[in-house]
């Protein structure tokens, strides 16, 4: 088979096969090539090495997930949170927008979170929280210029942080059906958004 653009697909396929079934070490590239009915040429010459193979595999759900929390952001940062009021389901459009990525790119996620232990993504919880603590420390300093007194809890902001990064990880590994995964992670966001109100500002002694 020539190596073009059909062998990269092919070979992004398979290799998605062989991530799930035995994780980023133990995954072969010769058994992937042999799946695909190409060598491992094919592989160095569109994919540099295991590691870009591996990272053309999740490419496309990670650049919608940053896609998606970077207009999360945007909207955050236009809100005037001074004279905010928490409403129950608010955050359900979001909730609705990020299942749905998560689970139209499954696989993908599933690999990433459990199966990429010594690629260069094995951290990539650690990386989304600092993500979301930076995100969210813009809304957070707004907030505490509006209440006098008071300033950014930093240890509150980053454990919420974690404890989002969690909820939807336990979601996307407990939970197949994708319409209850998102009546379940509804409410966790509705308990996340108050406890950010409540607990992001401390009093600045």
């Amino acid at each position: 088979m020539p190596i073009n653009n059909e062998s990269r697909e092919k070979l992004i396929e398979c290799a998605k096969k062989e991530f799930l079934e035995k994780g980023y070490e133990k995954a072969s590239l010769r058994s992937i090539c042999t799946q695909a009915g190409l060598t491992t040429g094919a592989v160095y010459f569109l994919f540099k090495d295991k590691n870009g193979l591996f990272q053309a595999v999740v490419a496309g759900a990670l650049d919608e997930f940053t896609q998606l929390m970077q207009t999360h952001f945007a909207e955050e940062a236009n809100l005037d949170i001074s004279a905010y009021t928490f409403v129950a389901g608010e955050h359900d459009e979001f909730a609705k927008q990020m299942v749905d990525l998560l689970y139209s790119h499954y696989d993908e996620m599933m690999i990433l979170l459990e199966k990429s232990q010594g690629s260069q993504f094995e951290d990539l919880p650690d990386r989304i929280i600092e993500m979301l603590d930076a995100g969210y420390l813009k809304s957070a300093q707004k907030f505490a210029d509006a209440v006098p007194g008071k300033r950014v809890n930093r240890y509150m902001l980053h454990w919420l942080s974690h404890v989002q990064v969690d909820a939807f990880i336990h979601l996307l590994t407990h939970e197949k059906d994708r319409d209850k995964a998102e009546e379940k992670i509804k409410p966790v966001l509705d308990m996340l958004v108050k406890s950010w109100l409540e607990f992001v500002l401390e009093d600045d002694k």
